[in-house]
């Protein structure tokens, strides 16, 4: 008869970055339950307190905080672990942010909502497992939305010099910017 230690898997510790407190405790509570040890911040400051304390083998790090941006987050984790499985969570997902997290030392890219199985499936995923090819081309409004986006992160998310870059007006690029992406 197998004892307790045995008969479940060691627990893994976790940590989760994100400023929306509801959603950031309803994950902590299903990741408990799949057999992590988790431990939240809702903050950049508090995720990286955290980071450097006790760094985690796996951490949940949402893209925007109030106060920053969570690649500090992972940066730092990657620094202080370096088999650290980092996955970025955002709802603000474009190609150019997800690059930018890969740059920094994130191992997936996820886009809100996930839900706990598939933040599970990315935290413990072994094998490089490549996404299959699109069956449709993007449409034009999402190239766009894309290049925009592309532009505002070479220019450090600076709305003004983003603008200039693109010769459009900055309020109606805040407007653009203040949109969720177009589908497909």
């Amino acid at each position: 008869m197998l004892n307790e230690a045995e008969a479940r898997p060691e627990q893994r510790d976790l940590l989760i970055v994100d400023d929306d407190q509801r959603f950031c405790d309803r994950l902590a509570r299903a990741m408990e339950r799949r057999d992590f040890a988790v431990q939240t911040a809702y903050s950049v400051a508090d995720g990286l307190a955290l980071a450097q304390r006790a760094a985690p083998g796996y951490a949940v790090v949402d893209l925007r905080l109030e106060d920053g941006s969570g690649l500090e987050v992972v940066q730092a984790l990657r620094e202080a672990r370096e088999d650290a499985r980092i996955i970025v969570l955002t709802g603000y997902g474009n190609i150019a942010t997800a690059v930018a997290a890969v740059k920094v030392g994130a191992t997936d890219y996820l886009p809100k909502p996930a839900d706990a199985d598939q933040v599970e499936a990315a935290l413990l995923e072994q094998e490089e497992v490549l996404p299959p090819p699109p069956c449709h081309p993007m449409s034009a409004d999402r190239v766009r939305w894309e290049h925009i986006q592309r532009v505002y992160e070479q220019c450090d998310r600076n709305v003004s010099e983003t603008a200039r870059r693109l010769r459009m007006h900055r309020r109606t690029l805040q407007r653009i910017l203040a949109k969720y992406a177009p589908r497909n």
